[in-house]
């Protein structure tokens, strides 16, 4: 496994003011794509997105931070051990069609943190 962590999501309510926001005060030019209700702007560096902007119409904004998304090896045995800590499955493994290749994320919480599992290698360039 490469890094820990595989990426990070900014929810945002107001999607384009918050693009220019975050490409104003970091000096960066940030890929956007849309798909349905859906839009994200991708942070991306050496070719790989490490990041985005996501609005989405029950993704909100909140005081509580970022989601972070960690790799993951075996997202069961991830998944098992969250449960036996514990922990529930709030949204159940999904293909992430904006990415397009296949990320399959858990969102599981235990007390009231919540966590991503993604499986390693599936998050490239949109």
């Amino acid at each position: 496994m490469k890094n820990l962590i595989a990426f990070f999501e900014i929810p945002v309510t107001y999607f384009y003011q918050s693009v220019n926001f975050y490409q104003t005060i970091l000096g960066v030019e940030l890929m956007v794509a849309e798909y349905n209700n859906e839009k994200m702007a991708c942070f991306v560096q050496d070719g790989q997105t490490v990041g985005t902007i996501s609005y989405a119409p029950n993704f909100k904004p909140s005081e509580h931070g970022v989601l972070i998304h960690f790799n993951c090896e075996d997202i069961d045995r991830s998944i098992r051990q969250v449960m036996k800590q514990g922990g529930s499955i709030v949204i159940p493994r999904l293909k992430f069609k904006p990415m397009g290749n296949g990320i399959l994320p858990y969102l599981l919480t235990l007390r009231a943190i919540t966590l991503d599992f993604t499986l390693t290698n599936l998050c490239r360039k949109i």
